[in-house]
């Protein structure tokens, strides 16, 4: 029995149809591995100067435990359980900001404090800041608050973080500020250095997929060209934008707006602290 025409095309139609849905579905799956992956490459820049910080913890632990041993007086002793509860607190507040870093939440989202995702990444780039000599200062104008997926907003931040320290030769400061946006409900997240700055010319395509201003540095991050394309990509998801301003020779500054939220009993916040590092 021979097809009408119209039935064939429309059989040809609902393949087409399936087809498109199922690349779709694998478009979805690789971007998502892809965010993962250059999440981890994030998390490779880290790795020396984290493991670092805790040989350092370590050896405070250990020191101390044996003066405590060894000195029978209680101040002695009382010195000696302090400083190893202050470096073993530390230590916890490194695995923490790494663990609620590397959570795969999915498209999950919650409102949280804006300073609060930011001192949990601030802990995990300090060491290293300090190893480049890069000053740290926080400005906080408000405790801002965004409904967010919060391991993706500080994947942003922490790729931000990084690319501003490259750009800096050491001596360099690294201004991070949070607040409101009084012209509109955005709460505002930013990354200003002092480094080298971006051309004008090359400003239109920085977050275009494998473009880059730079080479990859000793431990591979940087020259992907994928960072700043996912910065933007997380962004639109959020229904924010991120824009930058560039001078070169000045330095460099990335804004992110997201669409404002309140607290709620549930937020998770820090005191405001005006100035780190």
């Amino acid at each position: 029995m021979l097809q009408s025409p119209e039935h064939n095309s429309a059989s040809q139609s609902s393949l087409e149809a399936s087809k498109i849905s199922q690349l779709e579905v694998r478009l979805a799956e690789m971007q998502k591995q892809l965010l993962h992956l250059e999440k981890m490459s994030t998390v490779g820049v880290l790795a020396s100067s984290i493991t670092h910080e805790f040989n350092n913890i370590l050896t405070t632990v250990i020191n101390y435990a044996k003066m405590g041993l060894r000195h029978q007086d209680a101040a002695t002793r009382d010195k000696a359980f302090d400083k190893i509860l202050a470096a073993g607190q530390r230590a916890a507040k490194i695995t923490t900001g790494m663990l609620a870093y590397a959570k795969d939440r999915g498209s999950q989202t919650d409102v949280h404090s804006l300073v609060q995702l930011a001192d949990d990444v601030l802990v995990l780039v300090e060491k290293d800041l300090q190893k480049h000599r890069i000053s740290l200062v926080k400005n906080i104008t408000a405790n801002a608050h965004a409904n967010v997926n919060p391991s993706q907003i500080q994947q942003i931040l922490l790729n931000l973080i990084i690319n501003a320290r490259q750009a800096m030769e050491p001596g360099g400061t690294m201004t991070i500020t949070i607040g409101t946006d009084p012209s509109g409900p955005w709460s505002i997240l930013s990354v200003k250095d002092t480094g080298s700055g971006i051309p004008a010319e090359k400003l239109p395509h920085i977050f275009e997929t494998f473009y880059t201003t730079k080479t990859a540095d000793e431990s591979g991050q940087g020259g992907s060209g994928l960072g700043l394309s996912l910065c933007k990509d997380i962004m639109e998801a959020h229904h924010g934008r991120i824009r930058v301003d560039s001078k070169v020779g000045e330095g460099t500054c990335f804004t992110l707006k997201l669409p404002q939220a309140q607290a709620t009993g549930f937020v998770k916040t820090d005191g405001i602290t005006n100035k780190a590092g």
